[in-house]
């Protein structure tokens, strides 16, 4: 079986992700074991959690049979963001949110066998449409 689901809009990229997480806003539990809650942690979390709601829309009650391959689809605005800077952090959050919902069972080598990226550009409509093909 194959399916997918859209995100709209268009996530951050790994240098946006890399600059939160030098960033840190808070000092969780005991100071003197300092553990810190950084801006990158928080920016993982809340667009996972943006993820998260496109899967439930597009794909309610969907269990995929591992191990499957994922199709990322990039609809840019502009040619401006670098292909790789803008795939590595959604690969990330999107392959944590089909955990999440219980789409895939594990992110790990034995749930997915492959990927497989394109890019185009889309000024009016960015989004990245991720497709699922159960091996």
């Amino acid at each position: 079986m194959t399916y997918t689901f859209t995100v709209y809009g268009r996530l951050p990229n790994l240098n946006d992700f890399i600059g939160a997480e030098r960033t840190v806003i808070n000092i969780k539990g005991d100071p003197k074991r300092k553990i810190f809650l950084t801006k990158g942690a928080v920016m993982k979390k809340q667009w996972q959690a943006y993820v998260v709601k496109a899967i439930t829309r597009d794909l309610s009650g969907v269990k995929c049979k591992t191990p499957i391959k994922i199709g990322y689809h990039y609809f840019e605005p502009n040619r401006k963001r670098d292909k790789g800077n803008v795939h590595a952090f959604a690969q990330k959050v999107i392959e944590d949110a089909l955990q999440d919902t219980k789409v895939i069972e594990n992110d790990n080598w034995q749930g997915i066998d492959s990927f497989y990226v394109k890019f185009d550009v889309d000024a009016e409509n960015p989004r990245i449409e991720v497709t699922l093909v159960e091996m």
